[in-house]
């Protein structure tokens, strides 16, 4: 949350509108092209831990080597924002670290089994048998990495940079639309799925960033809803078949309803499920902003 007697991120915005100096020290073409490189560089970054993690088959493999990509992220996000920015990173502040990752792991635990239990009842969901717990293991180390970078990026790099220029209404947006247009490079993608994950992945991590101003809450969520639809529930995850599962599963009925090819991602579910968590993170940011402007007057 945004301290009482410190600006928000908007404000910072509007300010550097009035006032370039206000956004730094650094010459604004300069700053422009260190951004481009910063985005470019950690674009390049998501792809090539995300097919390194794709070739993962061991789960101790799979185990070691996915949080392990997903701490070298991190370590190079945090140098090279601080040697641009001449900043502490504060994204990745060791406060509330920890309760922020697990509370975001169990909200994404959550959100996907509610998302699961619904299309079961509708007959948009139906398990066909047991699965296999190390296969279960190996996403889950591939996911640590997928989560971890994505999130980096989208929300890290993209959402905090058009934030500061734009305002959170227009980054918010915007980041949603570039997450959802990625998830297109995916086999077995649609432009239905890509909609569906611009609005209910790209919004709602988006907004938890905006609530904490940390990374910590994102990660845990798009890393609790991953493993859980895809290594537990055996579904299709944004349209990659799954490599392990806890437990086999089929979709059923109307591709809007079961999602189809791309998985339930692109389930009008998933949408409205995730839609309303994105409402309570971002009026949980609003009551904090608003309560902090009553006590800083």
């Amino acid at each position: 949350m945004t301290s009482a007697n410190m600006p928000t991120a908007d404000d910072e915005a509007a300010a550097a509108r009035r006032d370039p100096a206000a956004a730094g020290t650094l010459s604004g073409r300069r700053r422009a092209l260190l951004n481009t490189a910063l985005v470019v560089g950690f674009t390049v970054v998501m792809l090539v831990v995300n097919s390194v993690a794709a070739t993962f088959s061991n789960p101790v493999v799979a185990l070691v080597a996915g949080p392990l990509l997903a701490v070298l992220v991190l370590a190079a996000y945090r140098i090279a924002v601080g040697r641009i920015e001449g900043r502490e990173v504060t994204e990745l502040s060791a406060t509330r670290r920890r309760s922020e990752l697990w509370r975001g792991v169990a909200g994404g635990f959550g959100l996907a089994t509610v998302t699961i239990a619904l299309l079961a009842l509708v007959g948009g969901y139906r398990v066909t048998g047991w699965g296999s717990v190390s296969g279960a293991l190996t996403v889950l180390g591939t996911m640590c990495a997928v989560a971890v970078t994505e999130e980096v990026l989208f929300r890290g790099i993209v959402l905090r940079l058009l934030q500061r220029r734009w305002g959170s209404g227009v980054a918010l947006a915007a980041s949603a639309v570039l997450f959802g247009l990625v998830h297109l490079t995916n086999p077995g993608a649609t432009l239905a799925g890509a909609v569906a994950v611009a609005v209910e992945a790209g919004l709602m991590l988006g907004a938890a960033f905006l609530l904490t101003r940390r990374l910590w809450l994102p990660i845990g969520l798009h890393l609790g809803w991953n493993v859980t639809t895809v290594a537990i529930f055996g579904t299709v995850g944004s349209g990659s078949a799954t490599s392990g599962s806890i437990v086999r599963s089929v979709g059923a009925g109307p591709d809007w309803l079961s999602g189809g090819s791309f998985g339930p991602e692109a389930s009008v579910v998933a949408v409205v499920v995730c839609t309303f968590a994105t409402v309570i993170l971002l009026t949980a940011g609003r009551r904090g902003r608003t309560a902090g402007a009553r006590v800083a007057r």
